[in-house]
């Protein structure tokens, strides 16, 4: 990974309890050039003894109480867990980057060009998103309310790209491939660890021609 995460003063992850949020901190943390300041968040900081062990033994990271807000198919999806997902995965997000909007902006007054050595938004979004792509061996995946609320991030993510451009403030959504997670499953194509170093060599990277962009976690654009 390139310098770019040494120019950042601070970098918020959140869902850092467990998973691709947790590894993110345990990777940007014991990198040489890191963010200044690592704000991690969680739904219940105290529960989250992996995240506590990172924070006694490295410098920086401040943990914040942040609780935002399947796999059905088309017999068993309801409207409450289409709701409920829709929430989670796409307005909590959005909410999200409008409360720290102020301290992007702070932040993109710094510098020049795009990229994540001045401001950016990056959502995780999901390879199931992608209308396109919805056919042949993944259309196998049925899940109404996760598939939906991933596309409709993207969306998000395309309408902060158009209104924050001007303000040199990147945004990106990020498929974070297959990975082996207590969502993706054991026989999921990538181990946390391999799926998060990729992202953020993928993310030292970004600049202007990314903007907007839907990107696997190699940097690979995706069909929308």
């Amino acid at each position: 990974m390139c310098g770019a995460f040494s120019q950042c003063r601070s970098v918020l992850v959140t869902g850092a309890s467990r998973g691709l949020g947790l590894q993110l901190v345990k990777d940007l943390v014991k990198k040489s050039e890191r963010p200044a300041v690592i704000i991690a968040t969680a739904r219940d900081p105290a529960a989250a003894e992996e995240l506590q062990r990172v924070v006694k033994e490295h410098s920086g990271i401040h943990v914040v109480t942040l609780a935002v807000g399947g796999s059905i198919n088309l017999k068993t999806v309801t409207a409450e867990e289409m709701l409920k997902t829709y929430e989670s995965n796409t307005v909590a997000p959005l909410m999200v980057t409008k409360a720290f909007l102020p301290l992007l902006r702070a932040a993109a007054t710094r510098g020049s060009g795009m990229g994540i050595h001045r401001a950016a938004v990056i959502n995780m979004s999901s390879i199931l998103a992608s209308i396109q792509l919805n056919s042949g061996a993944l259309a196998e995946f049925k899940c109404y309310p996760y598939r939906a609320s991933k596309a409709a991030l993207n969306m998000v993510t395309r309408c902060l790209a158009v209104d924050l451009e001007s303000e040199g403030i990147l945004c990106v959504a990020v498929h974070p491939g297959w990975v082996r997670t207590d969502m993706g499953g054991p026989r999921g194509e990538l181990s946390v660890e391999e799926s998060v170093s990729s992202i953020l060599s993928a993310l030292a990277g970004l600049s202007e021609k990314d903007h907007g962009g839907y990107l696997d976690y190699a940097g690979k654009t995706l069909p929308w």
